[in-house]
């Protein structure tokens, strides 16, 4: 579904005061749908879903409503929460992984609402930190209305008394909901290295692979490392995932060995450094990555073509 225009309604719209002001919240609505889905195409089909209805409306009804931004939230968070339930059934068909679509970097994704003074700040995941990959796997093992609950609360700042309206849960049941959520991402973020260093890293990974040097591959690799493809059944890859950093240094190595000219481009990956692999100008695989200490701990290598649009179109 196109988002490159917002439904007109009736033909005196444009006169509207408010109409600056919903149209505006598209950014924003993206941010929080992306978060939500881990799908940048699903999240800018809710959020046109969220426009459609907002213009089935009659014009007294719209003038009606207190908040448009408020409205146009609450109605694209069921939507996703409704997309979420259905994604399961669709991702247990998926053939191999399913991995969050990459985002390249783009200052927009890291928008967003300002705080509601709620709650201890340390708690909170800053918006570039809520869409690094790792984050939006963990978020992927959360049940729907846990996910929703987090999100709304921990990274756009919302309180549990509007998030409850959402979900159709108790403003207490939210909070236990993201406390839940916040343990795991916690659990998630212990290990981390900060951006600099994790630069570096990937940087000297990428020279590994482009010179063949299966030992230093080896030695930026944690012995435990894990990478996961997720190929869509679109193209070939492996269907599970890889282990141990020796397998994974060999695999990469065959995979060099089978593509020549593979060009290997370092690009910020959901908010962290990764790596874009091109074949004949043509973007077929962006990698992100996690590390702790001075190890690779894992990779998480898209090559659903599906999934690279945003890297081969121009947005």
């Amino acid at each position: 579904m196109s988002t490159s225009s917002v439904p007109s309604g009736s033909g005196d719209d444009r006169y509207e005061p408010e109409l600056s002001a919903v149209v505006g919240e598209r950014r924003q609505l993206t941010n929080l749908a992306y978060r939500l889905l881990g799908s940048l195409a699903e999240a800018e089909d809710a959020v046109q879903e969220t426009y459609v209805r907002w213009y089935a409306m009659s014009r007294q009804r719209r003038e009606a409503v207190e908040s448009p931004g408020a409205w146009l939230t609450t109605v694209a968070s069921r939507i996703c929460l409704d997309l979420l339930g259905s994604a399961r059934v669709r991702r247990e068909r998926y053939v191999g992984a399913w991995i969050p679509e990459p985002l390249p970097d783009r200052r927009e994704w890291f928008s967003g609402r300002a705080g509601d003074g709620e709650a201890d700040p340390a708690d909170r995941v800053t918006l570039d930190e809520s869409v690094n990959m790792a984050f939006l796997v963990v978020l992927e093992s959360m049940a729907p209305a846990e996910r929703v609950a987090f999100i709304l609360h921990d990274v756009f700042r919302y309180p549990f008394a509007e998030i409850a309206e959402i979900v159709g849960r108790t403003p207490a049941a939210c909070r236990q909901l993201a406390s839940s959520a916040r343990r795991r991402i916690r659990a998630e973020r212990a290990t981390e290295v900060p951006t600099a260093g994790q630069a570096g890293l990937v940087r000297h990974f990428k020279e590994a692979w482009e010179a063949k040097d299966i030992e230093a591959l080896v030695d930026l690799l944690d012995p435990d490392a894990t990478m996961i493809a997720d190929g869509g059944g679109m193209v070939g890859t492996v269907l599970r995932p890889v282990e141990g950093g020796e397998r994974i240094a060999q695999y990469l190595i065959h995979i060099a060995d089978k593509a020549p000219g593979l060009t290997l481009l370092e690009r910020t990956v959901n908010g962290g450094p990764g790596l874009v692999a091109q074949h004949a100008g043509v973007t077929v695989t962006v990698a992100a990555f996690s590390l702790a200490g001075d190890r690779i701990t894992r990779i998480w290598a898209v090559r659903n073509p599906e999934k690279l649009r945003p890297w081969i179109e121009p947005r």
